[in-house]
């Protein structure tokens, strides 16, 4: 692994309700390497999101350490991409994107420069100044893309980004983030439940199980990229994942 922008170490998060203790994530440990791509699986209500709400700052741990390795003079550490898109209905598409950058001590024509970069990149250049109820939903996740990316963050966090998607849409929005990933060089931590998303964009898949929820198996998906998704390299890695899920969940 290249050094670690991410260090979590003995990670356990819990919360009191009507009484009792609920305990989500419990000695959870997790490193991710500058410029990789990671992937978090894992069962409905096993933590996964919980981590990525700890890294960003909406959820405070009840003990552990997380310790972040960001550039120099980074301003913005991490940016959040959630399940849904969540764009300002009153602000054309540019000045969504656009949106993150204010009070940064750029100039307005600074912001929207930067702002439509972000769109070439995410192959959006023609619908700038369209309102977002113009986009279709894949249309409006790559705005979020573009608006996460605005900001320059160390880290990308993406929540189910593409879950509420088609499959067409859903599959062409996975080879365009392994392109924008491949052109930024970003580093990546992305959630999903779909095992076959998981092993086409990821250098490593991290299954969390069990209640509480901590890291149970930590996968290499080594096969080279541009991926195609029938490649037998990645459908192979895909059963061995639902092995090891399935095999986690009887354990436990």
């Amino acid at each position: 692994m290249a050094e670690p922008v991410i260090d979590i170490r003995g990670l356990s998060l819990a919360y009191e309700r009507d009484g009792h203790r609920n305990v989500i994530l419990e000695g959870l440990d997790l490193a991710v390497g500058r410029g990789e791509f990671v992937v978090i699986v894992g069962e409905s209500g096993v933590g996964k999101s919980t981590v990525l709400r700890v890294l960003i700052g909406l959820a405070r741990p009840s003990s552990g350490t997380v310790r972040l390795d960001t550039r120099p003079g980074c301003r913005t550490p991490m940016a959040l991409v959630f399940q849904d898109a969540r764009l300002l209905p009153w602000r054309r598409v540019v000045a969504n994107v656009a949106f993150g950058l204010e009070g940064s001590g750029l100039s307005r024509t600074q912001r929207i420069a930067k702002a439509r970069e972000m769109l070439a990149l995410v192959g959006l250049s023609d619908y700038a100044d369209r309102w977002p109820h113009q986009l279709s939903g894949g249309q409006r996740q790559r705005v979020a893309i573009a608006r996460a990316l605005a900001v320059d963050p160390d880290v990308l966090l993406m929540d189910e980004p593409f879950s509420a998607l088609d499959s067409l849409t859903r599959e062409g929005l996975q080879d365009e983030l392994q392109r924008i990933q491949g052109e930024t060089g970003k580093t990546i931590l992305f959630v999903t439940h779909d095992i076959d998303e998981a092993v086409t964009l990821a250098d490593r898949v991290v299954v969390l199980a069990g209640s509480p929820g901590r890291v149970a198996a930590d996968m290499a998906i080594d096969v080279t990229r541009p991926r195609r998704r029938r490649d037998g390299a990645l459908l192979d890695a895909a059963r061995q994942l639902r092995a090891e899920l399935s095999g986690r969940s009887a354990e436990l």
